[in-house]
């Protein structure tokens, strides 16, 4: 980062990311947290934006935020019988939550404390253009991109179905 305006913006968007983030898990009300799902990836976005990664910024923007939030949305409009409708976990998800997430924090703090942080691992001046990108996702990366759209596919299917009126 180049100047205090791009530091002040990077801590700005860092901190609604976390905000969001804190939400989606706090909230109790799915829409809501549809909502706040909205604003860390919004957030997310914003912070490849500052830190000049317009291309990861804008697949952001177009996959995560435009399609999979709106796939998830109208996944909670089929399948809820009220998008107002209120959840509470149990005791044993909650359970099941916090260990789950108390191994990723400690994985990830590790995994930062053991990085060596004083260099960059590969080159910045050398980033691939957006026809490379493009070529790269049809060619060497077609597997996992064609198996993303397809675990799509399943989640459309299976909202569909579990909305479908009982017989």
């Amino acid at each position: 980062m180049n100047s205090p305006v791009e530091a002040i913006s990077f801590y700005v968007f860092a901190a609604v990311t976390l905000g969001s983030a804190v939400g989606i898990v706090l909230s109790k009300n799915i829409v809501r947290a549809a909502t706040c799902l909205l604003g860390t990836l919004g957030g997310v976005a914003c912070l490849y934006f500052v830190l000049h990664a317009n291309l990861l910024a804008a697949i952001q923007l177009i996959v995560y935020a435009g399609g999979t939030l709106i796939l998830i949305v109208f996944g909670v409009m089929l399948t809820s019988k009220s998008p107002w409708a209120q959840f509470s976990p149990t005791r044993g998800q909650v359970a099941a939550a916090v260990v789950v997430a108390a191994m990723l924090a400690f994985s990830m703090c590790s995994l930062m404390l053991s990085a060596d942080w004083s260099r960059p691992s590969g080159s910045l001046l050398e980033s691939p253009k957006v026809a490379e990108v493009g070529k790269m996702l049809l060619t060497d990366y077609l597997v996992p991109f064609e198996v993303a759209s397809v675990i799509l596919l399943v989640v459309m299917i299976g909202a569909a179905y579990l909305a479908r009126p009982e017989k």
